[in-house]
């Protein structure tokens, strides 16, 4: 079968100037059609038809022929159908002509060949490339504007519109003639929106622009009972912040689903390293997080082989695989001895809703204390603090209590509520508004000692393990009173109670040593290191 594929370029365009050769993505904006007609399992040949010596350029080392074009055919008014008509060799039979347009540099080979098959296989005369786009929207009748509508129905519910996107008009070639391509039996074929852009603005160049440079990305999270379940917090703040919906991956073995909350990211399951790579080589990402607390330099050497082209960022990585990240963020260690690592608090990554609140006013006195220790809370550091404070010397403050999404024992821990000044929550969607409500607050050396950080909430902290004592930026010098790891329960009462006696102006000195960090640009930090590392 004899496929011919005619690729219109002129030289002249007036909205966008030499926009078939602008360099967009690193070739000019004429390459991807060619490219796409070249690697196309159905295209046996193809045509460039332009009067652009530069175009004839770029296509002559493609190696892909040129029809130059008449004067006559370079007007505004003449029909494209006469410029493809009059770019087709006759001294050949042709089966099919496949118009492609260079203004669709975003459609992709596999979606011209699954068009192509489509139409053989149905037996069209014309396939042209369409998006499904309905809308709500109004015409014009008798000088008035009127709903081309009957009901008002939500998105999904209205019928197909189908807008043509202009990448390719497939026909049979027995139908092309100098005044049209379309034959009797005509569909249109789908593509999907991202390879549906139509380069006629420069809005237009800026989003195909943007589209040639879009990342595949993957992240690999677990969070369990042990380790926490702040890197999945993160995964999900970091899955936000990429134009793509990244594939989430974490291992059953490890991580219950239910830790992720309400999401709906791309959430995959895997049943091993094994299974995790396999899924790599065939998916080949172009970024690869890891938030899995330490790697191996097996499980690095073995992912940098599935993954080659790969860009590998790890998160809070203390296993000796760190040296084979291409960048290590740890905003809970102060120094590093690694070259690729970035640490310390300018790299903490603020919760979105956070951003939203500012600091609280620091009160005369002491009225409502917040307490939480994170996802999981292994050291039960909870459990004896609820019993503190269901003492008589505690009676006249306010405490809330959250319970993360890991916590063992929810259901006794909740059997606080019947105390009139102690309300314990579990997994709280709105954690900021309950943190400002508060004066002064106790917690663990994570991501939560963060928050109220940039809250500046004067806070009392101890560490869950070996690990958070290590965590440099929870500390006395910032503002914190950190009493070390799985402190007595004498010393936890105590310096509760000097913390909600404590004076405004003490309160205020801590405050004002925790806000002299900016906790608020980490976000910006980190994603500009992991684009352009």
């Amino acid at each position: 079968m004899n496929i011919l594929a005619v690729i219109p370029a002129r030289a002249g365009s007036r909205g966008i100037p030499n926009k078939n050769i602008r360099i967009i993505g690193g070739h000019p904006l004429i390459y991807y059609a060619i490219n796409n007609a070249k690697r196309s399992k159905h295209i046996t040949d193809i045509v460039v038809s332009t009067d652009s010596t530069a175009v004839g350029i770029i296509a002559g080392q493609m190696n892909v022929g040129c029809r130059w074009r008449e004067e006559r055919l370079t007007r505004d008014d003449v029909t494209l159908d006469s410029v493809i008509y009059d770019a087709i060799p006759k001294d050949r039979k042709w089966d099919y002509i496949v118009t492609l347009q260079p203004t669709s540099p975003t459609l992709t080979v596999e979606t011209l060949d699954k068009a192509i098959s489509y139409c053989i296989e149905n037996g069209l005369d014309t396939l042209i490339s369409a998006i499904n786009q309905p809308h709500l929207s109004w015409g014009e009748k008798d000088g008035k504007k009127v709903p081309n509508y009957k009901e008002r129905l939500n998105r999904q519910y209205l019928p197909p519109c189908y807008l043509e996107t202009g990448a390719f008009v497939i026909s049979k070639a027995s139908v092309v003639t100098e005044t049209t391509r379309i034959g009797e039996k005509t569909d249109v074929f789908e593509v999907p929106e991202n390879e549906a852009v139509d380069v006629d603005t420069f809005a237009d160049l800026m989003l195909v622009s943007s589209l040639l440079k879009r990342q595949k990305v993957a992240i690999y999270v677990n969070g369990n009972h042990t380790r926490g379940t702040g890197h999945i917090y993160r995964a999900l703040e970091l899955a936000d912040e990429f134009y793509v919906k990244p594939d989430i991956y974490y291992d059953v073995n490890q991580t219950d689903i239910s830790v992720f909350g309400r999401t709906t990211h791309f959430l995959i399951p895997v049943n091993g390293i094994a299974d995790l790579f396999e899924r790599c080589r065939k998916e080949q990402y172009t970024i690869f997080i890891n938030d899995i607390l330490a790697t191996s330099i097996d499980y690095m050497i073995g992912l940098r082989t599935v993954l080659p082209k790969a860009r590998i960022i790890n998160f809070e990585d203390d296993g000796e695989g760190a040296y084979k990240a291409d960048v290590v963020f740890n905003a809970l260690y102060e120094d590093s001895d690694l070259p690729n690592a970035h640490v310390g608090e300018k790299y903490y990554i603020a919760g979105k809703t956070f951003l939203f609140y500012e600091p609280i006013e620091i009160r005369d006195k002491v009225k409502r204390a917040f307490i939480s220790f994170g996802g999981a809370d292994p050291m039960n550091y909870t459990d004896r603090i609820l019993k503190i404070i269901s003492g008589e010397d505690f009676r006249d403050y306010e405490f809330i209590v959250v319970l993360g999404r890991a916590k063992a024992n929810v259901a006794s821990l909740m059997e606080y509520n019947s105390r009139p000044n102690i309300k314990v929550y579990f997994d709280v969607q709105n954690m900021p508004e309950l943190m400002s409500s508060c004066d002064v607050a106790v917690t663990s050396r994570g991501r939560t000692g963060y928050e109220l950080a940039l809250l500046g909430i004067p806070t009392i902290a101890m560490s869950q393990n070996v690990r958070e004592e290590k965590h440099g930026f929870v500390s006395n010098e910032n503002g914190f009173s950190y009493i070390g790891l799985n402190p007595g329960d004498d010393v936890i009462e105590a310096t509760l109670k000097m913390y909600l006696t404590m004076s405004k102006e003490s309160r205020r000195r801590s405050q004002n040593l925790m806000l002299s960090h900016d906790l608020r640009g980490g976000r910006k930090r980190v994603m500009g290191l992991i684009e352009n590392s």
